[in-house]
């Protein structure tokens, strides 16, 4: 797919890099607009080394070469040549430009040539996205057909927190993307847990790990890309939900257990990508606990084990499950895919600083039940959700074939 990327001038533009590598990454030829005040924050160069292509940045030629006349009408050309455009920031000044159809640059005057798809992530201080004018110059944009992706919530660059933030490159691009992604999932719910699970100590401290919540939200978002209907069941995270799914927030291991149980006959697939805690303090302390030079000893017992109980009922779903390892990983591995009844498992080597927990990466090893053993390289966890789908289904052909 020929896609324009058009980078409007905040300081997110420097996110704008990272669509782009990841729009090229899944094989779309990619050309860059930049904007005058885009030039302030990032570097045509940087834009250029990663898709391979001109970046272009102005309306009129600078030179007087032979190919003047037809660089004066690039605009025309870039509008013809590409079908779908999408910009990242959207700053309040563009979102103001398209609505009312000014074209005093290339980028606005591009994008009055266009007739294909629009995607615009908005990325601007709160107030300004909460203006009246910026409301309305975003209503007029939608009822042209155009597609709005955030902004987000969060901190800001000016320091405040609030609605603003632009919207994750990931976010954007499985969004330009899924006009062209294959429906493979549709007719199928797809549960999916994610994220820690915390047990509390006393009523400010508890028992949790590492996990990000990452990769479960990105399994929820390739899932909602390819047609599914998608239940996130998700432990505390600092991530938005991907747009479209039924969100259920849960805190405890006891309240994803249950969770998962009151949602499970709805589903066909289970992935459980979940960290769940595997003990929880017996008596949690009703008030906090206070600091002193006495050693403290804590009474654990196990909490709800999810994955087996989810491979007893599981009847012919699918079910999916997760191990983080930091030793024996392929054994580990199987090791689960036999005692908790699982179909395939994800085998996550958590050993290492630069991929897992926290990171926007990861590199697992898939072990089915059909006994293939198959590594999936170091990439993006989006690109890795996807991988990860792709086995699934050509699981689910193996095994009914095989019934």
């Amino acid at each position: 797919m020929n896609i324009l990327l058009g980078v409007g001038g905040g300081i997110a533009a420097y996110k704008a890099a990272e669509l782009a590598r990841l729009l090229v990454e899944r094989h779309n030829r990619v050309q860059v607009i930049m904007t005058r005040a885009a030039r302030q924050f990032i570097q045509p160069l940087t834009f250029a080394a990663l898709t391979g292509q001109k970046v272009c940045t102005d309306l009129f030629p600078k030179s007087t070469s032979d190919d003047a006349l037809a660089s004066s009408i690039e605009h025309i050309r870039l509008a013809q040549d590409h079908e779908v455009l999408v910009v990242a920031p959207a700053t309040a000044d563009l979102l103001a430009r398209f609505a009312h159809g000014l074209a005093s640059d290339l980028l606005t005057t591009v994008y009055l040539a266009f007739t294909g798809r629009v995607v615009l992530a908005p990325a601007m201080n709160t107030h300004m996205w909460q203006h009246p004018a910026t409301q309305a110059n975003v209503q007029t944009l939608l009822s042209r057909g155009h597609e709005i992706v955030g902004p987000n919530e969060g901190p800001l660059a000016c320091g405040m927190v609030g609605p603003g933030r632009m919207a994750e490159p990931e976010e954007i691009a499985e969004v330009v993307l899924a006009g062209t992604t294959v429906k493979d999932l549709a007719g199928e719910t797809v549960l999916i847990t994610a994220g820690p699970t915390e047990e509390p100590i006393d009523p400010v401290r508890f028992i949790s790990n590492r996990s990000s919540g990452k990769m479960g939200y990105a399994l929820a978002q390739a899932a909602l890309a390819r047609g599914a209907r998608v239940i996130l069941i998700s432990g505390p995270v600092n991530l938005p939900p991907p747009r479209g799914v039924e969100l259920v927030r849960v805190r405890t291991a006891e309240e994803m257990y249950r969770a998962v149980m009151e949602h499970l006959d709805e589903a066909s697939i289970v992935i459980k990508a979940a960290a769940v805690a595997d003990y929880r303090v017996a008596e949690p302390a009703r008030q906090k606990i206070k600091k002193t030079a006495l050693r403290l000893n804590l009474q654990l017992e196990p909490t709800p084990d999810i994955l087996a109980e989810v491979g007893k009922r599981k009847g012919d779903r699918l079910l999916i499950g997760f191990a983080a390892e930091t030793e024996n990983l392929i054994a580990e591995a199987r090791r689960k895919l036999d005692t908790k009844n699982c179909d395939m498992v994800v085998a996550n080597f958590v050993g290492r600083d630069d991929v897992g927990f926290a990171s926007d990466e990861n590199e697992v090893t898939l072990v089915t039940r059909t006994g293939d053993v198959v590594p999936l390289g170091r990439a993006s966890k989006l690109e890795l959700a996807h991988k990860i789908l792709d086995q699934v289904m050509r699981l689910r052909l193996v095994l009914h074939a095989g019934e």
